[in-house]
């Protein structure tokens, strides 16, 4: 169910053609087999991150595929297991840029507390399957999450890293809030990722429209 923060923005787009199409086919590759993240969890980032309290978003690309990952949340898990690559990649940024120590777990409730909607673009995936839910719809609907945080009063940082999350900056009024991009911090591309200096840009846009910066550091989880 859609977050009540966000019905106003968003309710009409659950009632379009596109998005009934996309429900059933989510539900028809449940019946056939796991997909993630759970049925109540598919709008977990926007349920984390109110809509009048966005400050930051970054953007995903589908959520990861293996068991007990996929929770929501982009780039996340939850406590207790393990974290994956590209989490890996940010958390040695975060330690050489911030001097955040590298935290035991990957889960970044944290961050969207704080105000940072960690969206992807797509927001199911089958097991096993990376991109298994691309072009059936989901698209549709987060491009609507990104033009309705683009559509607010308050300027926001969105942060798009790799080739995939920049061809939406063509739904984003530059004008009007900052765009943080570079490197994604895949494997594949993480030797640019690193020392790209992400996590200063993004709180130094934060501070200049306004608000207090993000205290990126995650805690551990005996903290």
């Amino acid at each position: 169910m859609l977050p009540a923060s966000w019905q106003d923005v968003l309710g009409a787009e659950l009632e379009k053609p596109y998005f009934r199409e996309l429900t059933a086919f989510v539900e028809e590759e449940r019946a056939r087999g796991p997909v993630y993240p759970p049925r109540d969890e598919v709008f977990a980032a926007l349920e984390a991150t109110p809509y009048d309290r966005v400050r930051v978003l970054v953007l995903g690309q589908d959520p990861y595929h293996g068991a007990g990952q996929g929770h929501g949340l982009c780039f996340s898990v939850r406590p207790g297991v393990r974290v994956p690559p590209s989490l890996r990649n940010i958390f040695k940024e975060l330690n050489d840029e911030l001097g955040c120590p590298v935290p035991d777990n990957g889960y970044l409730m944290p961050w969207a507390e704080q105000g940072v909607l960690l969206l992807n673009a797509v927001l199911t995936v089958r097991a096993g399957e990376a991109n298994s839910h691309k072009n059936k719809g989901w698209e549709q609907f987060t491009d609507a999450v990104i033009q309705a945080v683009d559509a607010r009063p308050d300027p926001v940082v969105f942060v798009l890293w790799g080739n995939y999350a920049q061809k939406k900056l063509r739904l984003i009024d530059t004008a009007r809030h900052a765009v943080v991009h570079g490197a994604h911090p895949s494997p594949l591309s993480a030797k640019k990722f690193f020392g790209s200096r992400p996590f200063t840009q993004i709180n130094r846009a934060v501070e200049a429209q306004g608000h207090p910066p993000v205290d990126w550091c995650i805690p551990g989880l005996a903290d």
